[in-house]
């Protein structure tokens, strides 16, 4: 599995950066359904992290139905994931991630400021829920 990398510039804590690190490479590909991924003492041990702090990654990832751990088999990317179901580095669900790229990109081919799409975009979200 390759290195996952822990920011401490990060808000997030360190389980949840591995936990966000093991979902951006299962929805890239890097992991696929079936592979091993190191043991927890292991994967602590590479990153300097304390064994509960993996084990916290690991089990919130299988309650999510990512990761699978079965005695003597170790823990496994769980089978059927689609990783087009997964949400981005960012925890953004893919669908609104990919509708951002197509606006953002028709903004940019229509010549538009980017920073008043922004502030137009948190303007009517602002509006929208006033209303609801």
């Amino acid at each position: 599995m390759p290195t996952i990398e822990l920011d401490p510039a990060d808000p997030a804590p360190p389980y949840e950066q591995v936990r966000r690190g093991i979902i951006a490479r299962i929805a890239a590909g890097s992991l696929l359904p079936g592979d091993r991924l190191p043991a927890i003492r292991a994967l602590a041990g590479e990153l300097g992290l304390a064994a509960n702090t993996v084990a916290r990654a690991y089990k919130e990832l299988e309650a999510d139905g990512l990761l699978t751990t079965r005695r003597g088999a170790g823990t496994r990317i769980a089978e059927g994931i689609d990783p087009a179901d997964l949400p981005t580095a960012s925890g953004l669900d893919p669908a609104v991630a990919t509708f951002a790229t197509e606006v953002v990109a028709r903004a940019v081919d229509d010549g538009l400021p980017l920073d008043q799409l922004a502030a137009a975009v948190r303007d009517e979200v602002a509006r929208v829920s006033d209303e609801g």
